[in-house]
């Protein structure tokens, strides 16, 4: 969960000034808030989310000590391929998160024949990750979502328009499980040998590998 801190700060002279704080992950907030209220200079604390919630410190430290045994902190690595040979596609995702004090790392591929471009395969990879978020009890949370499709990232984004039918169809697909979780989703864009992990899964899955595993791993944060 991404925060940013709001305080206004009273110097020992009585001059006072409204402070806000970079972005930065809840659980270093909490931290550098306590360590602000040691002063004894602070008052109005509270933290922001990226919905614009505001939080005091007390109820930031209970959602965070109640999100411990659920999956948190997640981000989502998707790729689809499409074989024009065998008009069959690959998909893959892994997903990163925290839960009980671990970082662990969940992959998944499948093989499916029922799309027709590449981009679809793009899309139903994403769609495939939200699948499994939703095995993993993931709502009401921020999630990134990383690929390397411009036309998948860009048209969730909103920078895109999606005129193909097809394309729009899994675009609405996706929203509404979004919106079903409750999750927040954040797009980010990289190069193909940026999200390797992915691609090669969608590849295994091409070559009927089946991929379905979950390890523990370091933070990605």
């Amino acid at each position: 969960m991404k925060i940013r801190i709001e305080i206004t700060y009273k110097t020992p002279k009585g001059l006072t000034t409204l402070l806000n704080s970079e972005v930065m992950d809840a659980e270093q907030g909490i931290k550098i808030a306590e360590d602000l209220e040691r002063t004894g200079r602070t008052k109005n604390l509270k933290f922001i989310d990226n919905l614009e919630n505001t939080w005091s410190l007390k109820e930031l430290k209970e959602f965070m000590k109640g999100i411990e045994t659920e999956p948190h902190n997640i981000m989502v690595f998707f790729d689809g391929g499409f074989d024009l040979e065998t008009r069959k596609s690959g998909l893959g995702c892994a997903i990163y998160y925290d839960q009980n004090g671990k970082s662990l790392r969940l992959r998944k591929n499948a093989l499916v024949e029922e799309l027709n471009t590449n981009n679809e395969a793009e899309y139903a990879a994403l769609h495939l990750s939200l699948m499994e978020l939703e095995q993993l009890e993931v709502h009401h949370l921020p999630v990134k979502f990383i690929g390397d499709s411009q036309v998948v990232i860009n048209q969730l984004n909103g920078e895109w328009a999606c005129m193909e039918r097809e394309l729009s169809k899994w675009a609405d697909r996706i929203e509404t499980k979004l919106k079903e979780l409750g999750i927040q989703p954040e797009y980010e864009l990289i190069s193909r040998k940026e999200n390797r992990e992915a691609d090669q899964l969608a590849s295994q899955a091409l070559k009927k590998v089946d991929i379905e595993s979950t390890i523990e791993t370091k933070s990605q944060k």
